[in-house]
């Protein structure tokens, strides 16, 4: 389905026919830093945010980026690489917002300061920096923001209760937005990964258990960004066929739980 705002990516155009600007968070590694190289190589600028500063460096020099290492939890960093970004280019075109952090384990063993962490970066910074960007996007009558969301934010996962719940959050305030930006230029999009293979799991303090579904590489989830810009996709599960276990969460509950249960 297309969404409301205009998706071929020339239209995304910068301002005097410059090369559109794209932002991306979570840069630094995995899914954010193939993102920045898809969109380099169509030609896009870059403005590249993540915490690890060493491999935030890397990524922009092979890409050609300017670079903001930052921390979005930090209170009003959101507003800094909003300005940063348009100081650099004159225009935010894209926002590709892929920072996140996970944590697995039983909910109740979860120390307070993980949890405040994962909805902090997960969630709560991205909405954040989503409020920045939006008003510039209406105001030059076009732009796309990409939100990478997680298949545990459609059906839950066990182990995984908290990023689940702010993974489950991203996206109904992708439709919810969606909604309120119909007609304004702004589309907005909902790339929906399963497991992909990135330092993620080491990060999140355990590792993949399963032989399947085997991990895909991040730059079929850059592939999926890449197609939601150009197209106009309001949501691209990666693989695809993760919609069907999504449909079948939804249409059917109790079916889906049953199952899960035996098959986990």
């Amino acid at each position: 389905m297309r969404g409301p705002g205009p998706c071929p990516s020339q239209k995304l155009s910068g301002r005097s026919g410059r090369p559109p600007t794209a932002v991306v968070t979570g840069a630094s590694s995995g899914i954010g830093a193939a993102v920045a190289h898809r969109l380099s190589a169509e030609g896009w600028r870059l403005v590249l945010n993540g915490r690890d500063t060493a491999r935030l460096r890397d990524v922009a020099v092979r890409t050609g980026a300017s670079r903001f290492p930052a921390d979005l939890t930090v209170p009003g960093i959101e507003q800094r690489l909003t300005r940063f970004a348009l100081d650099q280019s004159g225009s935010v075109d894209l926002l590709v917002a892929g920072a996140g952090v996970g944590w697995a384990g039983d909910f109740v063993d979860m120390p307070p300061s993980a949890l405040t962490e994962v909805i902090e970066t997960d969630l709560l910074a991205t909405l954040r920096l989503v409020q920045q960007v939006v008003p510039h996007m209406v105001e030059q009558g076009h732009g796309r923001i990409v939100l990478i969301g997680s298949v545990a934010g459609v059906v839950g996962v066990r182990g995984e209760a908290v990023y689940s719940a702010a993974k489950a959050a991203v996206s109904t305030f992708t439709d919810a937005l969606r909604y309120e930006l119909r007609g304004t230029g702004v589309g907005l999009s909902h790339v929906v990964p399963g497991v992909v293979d990135t330092p993620f799991f080491e990060r999140r303090g355990a590792a993949y258990p399963r032989s399947r579904p085997r991990p895909v590489p991040p730059e079929r989830v850059a592939d999926a960004v890449w197609t939601a810009v150009r197209r106009g996709k309001d949501e691209i599960y990666v693989p695809g066929w993760l919609r069907l276990p999504a449909r079948v969460h939804g249409a059917a509950p109790a079916v889906f739980r049953r199952l899960a249960s035996v098959f986990g």
